[in-house]
């Protein structure tokens, strides 16, 4: 990539701020085809409701109109678009764009994300996860030709160990917002042990969910559809995708962790005064 000093120079001047806004164009095209400002709001949903879940489990006093409030401002989908946005642009780089975006925004593509976002909507329903999941164990073991197409499409993104590696740094990131608001005295070792204390559990469940999740929004595809998306997967611009999805939302999700704890704590505070 290294070029003659004079001509590198000149192109900047000359096509580098076209040439940046010209990517970062097809980054936002990219991210839309995706459905990920859709998936910041179901994420921001479910933050909502996990806020609740926090203020019964660990907030004394429970659940108030400051706690709520708090929470809204922590699950601020601008705020929470603009940290996936920006941690994907600066991962995704100078990867070729033109094959991902041809797909995403095909009529298959599009049909794929749209697939995708009805089952993470509809999995917010206990009762449907359950069932989601109960489907994927049904065929676990068996000689299911679904479940060969979605282990290939799972293993080529290794989205289990990504997935399971997302999930520990956000608990690091609760525990040691936790321990910086003062409700905790942990050190660094103290909380890594904590978290991998879990890992064996995490990565179970990890597993189980996204089998269940592929399985239930895949399964209206026709066939061939799947194998294509995992081909594309496959390539270098297919890699930089995942890659660059996983920085994203790992970000977001870490820096959500961490205001949480830190809220947490404060509220803890708060009520030994």
């Amino acid at each position: 990539m290294l070029r003659n000093l004079i001509a590198s120079a000149a192109t900047a001047l000359v096509v580098g701020p076209w040439a940046t806004s010209v990517q970062a164009s097809s980054v936002d095209d990219l991210l839309k085809a995706l459905g990920v400002p859709q998936i910041v709001e179901i994420m921001r949903e479910e933050g909502i409701e996990y806020g609740e879940t926090l203020a019964r489990d660990m907030v004394p006093g429970g659940r108030t109109q400051g706690w709520d409030a708090t929470v809204e401002r922590i699950y601020d989908d601008d705020r929470m678009l603009a940290t996936v946005r920006e941690e994907f642009k600066a991962e995704f780089g100078d990867a070729d764009i033109d094959p991902l975006l041809a797909f995403f925004t095909s009529e298959v593509g599009q049909q794929v994300v749209s697939l995708e976002l009805s089952a993470r909507t509809a999995m917010r329903e206990q009762e449907i996860e359950d069932a989601a999941r109960a489907a994927f164990r049904d065929l676990e073991g068996t000689q299911s030709e679904t479940l060969a197409m979605i282990s290939e499409f799972v293993d080529t993104n290794d989205l289990v160990d990504a997935n399971l590696v997302g999930a520990l740094n956000a608990n690091y990131m609760f525990y040691l917002g936790l321990v910086d608001g003062g409700a905790l005295d942990m050190s660094e070792q103290d909380i890594l042990t904590e978290v991998w204390s879990s890992e064996a559990e995490t990565r179970s469940d990890t597993r189980e969910w996204v089998y269940a999740f592929l399985i239930m929004a895949y399964r209206p595809l026709e066939d061939g559809v799947v194998a294509d998306y995992t081909e594309l997967s496959k390539t270098d611009p297919g890699r930089a995708l995942n890659r660059a999805l996983f920085a994203g939302f790992n970000k977001m999700y870490d820096d959500i962790s961490y205001a949480l704890g830190r809220a947490v704590a404060r509220q803890m505070q708060v009520q030994e005064l």
